[in-house]
This record gives C-alpha cells, sequence and structure tokens, in this order.
C-alpha cells in the first residue's frame, strides 16, 4: 500500500509530484482499478496523486468540431451527457454498461484507459470514433491516437510515473453517421464481455461510408478490422455485403482460449455473430 497521499491543484503541479517522486508516485481520480492493484501489491507506487481537485477536468464541451472530456469525467458523466449522447452515443452507450452505478460514477474514463484492457469497453468505443488522448509531460503536450495507446495487455504507452492523460477527444459525429455497440457477457452487470463490437459509420445514398469496427478482446489491445472496413466503403447496405464484412473480421481475428470467456473458436465465431449484427443495426436492417 501507499505511504503518502497528496492533492495536486494544477496539471503542472502534478507532473511536478511525479518528477520530485522518481517513478515511486502515481495519479489517482476515481481508483477503482489503481486502489485493488494496490491492495494487491501489483502496483510500486508509495504516494498517490489525487487529481480530483482540479478545476474544469471534469468537463465535457465541443471545440472546433471536436467533443473534448477532461481526465476526471467519469463513466456516469460520459453516459449521461447530452453531447455525448448526441454526437458520439457510442460512447455513451458503453460507457453506461461498465461496472454498476457504483463504480461509474467514481472510475474515470482516462483511468479505465490508462488500465489498459483490451476487452475495455470504453476504449473500444474510443477507438471506432478515432479518438485522441492529450498527454501533459514537463517537456510540454503531446497528442496520441487511442489506436496506439496500448503497447500489450495492462501495458500503456502513457508513462503512469511521469506524464499524465489531461483529456480524451474524437470528432463529433455528423447526422448521417450512425453507430451499433454489441456485446456478450455472463451476466448483465459486473462482468468483463466475452466479446465485445463497436462500430461507426455513414450510410449516404444508401452505401457505406467512413465504417470503423473495432473488435475485443482479441488481440492485446482493441483491435480495428481494417480489411472489413475497407471491403464495406462504398457498397450498398445490404446483406451480402455485411456478411462479407463479417466473415473477413472473424477470419482476421485470433482470440486466445480463456477459461474466463470460453475457447478461442467460440469467440472467433462470435466475432463474426456480432460484427454483422452491429452492422445490420448500421445499415436499419431488422436482425
Amino acid at each position: 500500500m501507499w505511504r503518502d497521499y497528496v492533492f495536486a491543484s494544477s496539471v503542472d503541479h502534478a507532473l511536478q509530484l511525479l518528477s520530485r517522486y522518481e517513478g515511486e508516485a502515481r495519479l489517482i481520480a476515481g481508483g477503482t482499478d489503481l486502489v485493488i492493484q494496490c491492495q494487491r501489491g501489483e502496483c510500486p507506487a508509495g504516494v498517490l496523486v489525487d487529481v480530483t481537485r482540479m478545476p474544469g477536468l471534469d468537463r465535457i464541451e465541443e471545440r472546433d468540431g471536436w467533443i473534448t472530456l477532461g481526465a476526471t469525467v467519469t463513466h456516469a458523466q460520459a453516459a449521461a451527457s447530452a453531447l455525448v449522447r448526441e454526437k458520439g452515443g457510442l460512447l455513451a452507450e458503453a460507457c453506461g454498461i461498465i461496472g454498476g452505478p457504483q463504480i461509474r460514477n467514481v472510475g474515470t474514463l482516462v483511468g479505465n484507459l490508462v488500465t489498459a484492457l483490451p476487452a475495455a469497453d470504453g476504449a473500444l468505443a474510443l477507438v471506432a470514433l478515432e479518438g485522441e488522448a492529450e498527454v501533459a509531460t514537463q517537456s510540454g503536450r503531446r497528442r496520441l491516437p487511442l489506436s496506439e495507446l496500448h503497447e500489450g495487455v495492462g501495458i500503456c504507452r502513457v508513462n503512469p510515473g511521469l506524464e499524465m492523460i489531461t483529456q480524451l477527444r474524437f470528432r463529433a459525429l455528423g447526422q448521417e453517421y450512425r453507430w451499433a455497440h454489441q456485446r456478450i457477457a455472463r451476466r448483465k452487470v459486473h462482468a468483463l464481455p466475452i466479446l465485445n463490437v463497436a462500430v461507426v459509420g455513414a450510410i449516404r445514398e444508401g452505401r457505406f461510408a467512413d465504417v470503423r469496427i473495432a473488435v475485443g478482446p482479441v488481440a492485446v489491445k482493441p483491435l480495428r478490422v481494417g480489411e472489413s472496413e475497407a471491403l464495406l466503403e462504398g457498397q450498398p447496405a445490404e446483406p451480402g455485403i455485411i456478411r462479407r464484412a463479417a466473415e473477413t473480421a472473424a477470419s482476421l481475428c485470433h482470440p486466445r482460449d480463456s477459461l474466463l470467456r470460453g475457447s478461442g473458436e467460440y469467440r472467433q465465431a462470435l466475432v463474426g455473430v456480432l460484427v454483422r449484427r452491429a452492422l445490420e443495426q448500421l445499415a436499419g436492417i431488422a436482425a
């Protein structure tokens, strides 16, 4: 467990504290993952730096065509936000099914991303939305596509002992865009998904356009199925092309056997089923 707990007053202050403790400190907001890791001895943090008192980091706003979410925005806030629901409804739905009300009211979307689990519903939605993270360091700030945020299971490219994700953002979806989220789990709440699929795309004059398909957990991070996306581009939104795209997605995913989630063969078959259902929903085709 940690020996010190301190509050940061600003992003610069938080970065200074991380630097001062030379890798021993970790940022905390909701702590729904981090506290458990500390209890299990899985986190090296001797000091926790609380960022929840920083002004402005709990805001959800639209800026220059981007929907921005601050670092301390919770899953419940994202799920309830009228702005997110209107212009990024996929994220609102994904955040609304994570854990139970207690977890959603405390846990932050950024914290969940840093935990870097390939089945995380919010991460999958943000990858399909082609979201970005703003990462602050003492030398400046940079943008990092969320598709590149994770290097492996539980491994985030943002150094939790030196850096801070200050903001997430994604392009606001226009009126021609639709979205779909398919998920299967052992129970309706408090359960990690056996498989989940997030899809965003437009239907223009009856044809698919700019379709993005993210699947998890079938790799070490949320997986974009680019071959299926390319297959759909400009094609009629009809059952035949949907079936081909779903079959292609399944052929490209190779989930491992898991005592928790089932066999790899079973989940590979599920990829085809859930991608097909999501695309049918996108196209407005009754199941």
